[in-house]
């Protein structure tokens, strides 16, 4: 079974202009096409278009998963190294959790320290925000 990019876009959740990028950067292969010049795609297309999705929906960046492409390719490896890219991915997502939870400790902070009566040259919001070492640990 095959079908046009319209619906591989439907179906994989990913927009027409970005499966074309994805051709184009040979992370999915470029499709057959009909003699009305009309791309035609496979089941397979579309797994590998959806893995794709999901991982950005991990966050992943594009060389991550095209590494994990990559090592798809080859079944019988041993999964190490996409084990190592997992755990580097989970390790990015904690530090960015940590910062913001961070930045909503301070911007708790900032609109705690205004009760909103003063007059925009007394606001303690903006004074938070024009002087950074007005936060927390820059002192």
């Amino acid at each position: 079974m095959d079908f046009p990019i319209g619906e591989l876009a439907t179906r994989s959740g990913v927009k027409v202009p970005t499966i074309r990028y994805y051709e184009k950067e040979g992370l999915i292969a470029e499709p057959v096409r009909t003699e009305g010049n009309q791309r035609r795609y496979t089941e397979r297309d579309l797994e590998r278009l959806t893995f794709i999705r999901h991982s950005r929906d991990l966050g992943l960046p594009m060389p991550a998963i095209r590494q994990l492409l990559d090592l798809s390719a080859h079944p019988d490896a041993p999964c190490a190294d996409a084990d190592r890219i997992a755990s580097e991915q989970l390790q990015n997502i904690r530090a960015r959790i940590a910062q913001l939870q961070r930045l909503e400790t301070e911007l708790t902070r900032i609109t705690q320290s205004c009760p909103g009566t003063h007059s925009i040259a007394d606001c303690n919001v903006l004074k938070a925000f024009g002087d950074h070492a007005l936060c927390i640990g820059e002192h």
